[in-house]
């Protein structure tokens, strides 16, 4: 994790700078200016329409009542395109551009996510969590065998602990 550190503080403004100096020196000081401003405009841009499509993207697998784990990773992956598209330098607008390109950003994000997934250790020396031996302990909380469900109504229909959670609730489309 230092090494990347080093390489994001240290080495990249290093060649974004070389960079810089290289595109000034064939173009001109004033053109490369207006191209760094202009790649910061177009990128804002993209970034803003590809993510409103992202979002849409989440509402419509949640209301499927589907997990949109994908999507919400492709936005933090937006995220972090729109600060590399904004950051004055060509280097990081290749890479913020490589991020926003969604034939790139989904492959990026499927192996994400795979590296981002849990992996949950059962242990039968731990008890005090949400896990398939149950849950918080003999305060009555929740015991049941699913780990969410409290204890005395395992059974269907019964309320034998007397807890009982009224509420309303409203259906929007």
């Amino acid at each position: 994790m230092l090494f990347y550190l080093f390489l994001l503080f240290a080495v990249m403004p290093i060649v974004e700078i070389y960079v810089l100096i290289q595109v000034g020196n064939a173009f001109g000081a004033l053109t490369t200016i207006g191209l760094v401003l202009l790649t910061a405009a177009i990128g804002a841009s993209l970034v803003r329409s590809q993510g409103l499509s992202t979002l849409m993207s989440v509402q419509t697998r949640l209301n499927r009542g589907e997990i949109p784990g994908q999507q919400i990773v492709e936005g933090m992956l937006l995220a972090v395109a729109g600060v590399l598209l904004v950051t004055p330098g060509f280097v990081t607008d290749f890479i913020g551009l490589l991020i926003l390109t969604p034939a790139t950003r989904a492959p990026m994000a499927a192996a994400l996510l795979k590296r981002m997934q849990l992996k949950v250790v059962h242990s039968q020396s731990f008890h005090g969590g949400f896990g398939a031996q149950g849950g918080f302990g003999p305060q009555g909380g929740f015991e049941g065998q699913d780990g969410f469900t409290p204890k005395d109504s395992q059974t269907p229909g019964s309320n034998r602990g007397g807890q009982t959670i009224d509420g309303d609730y409203e259906r929007k489309e």
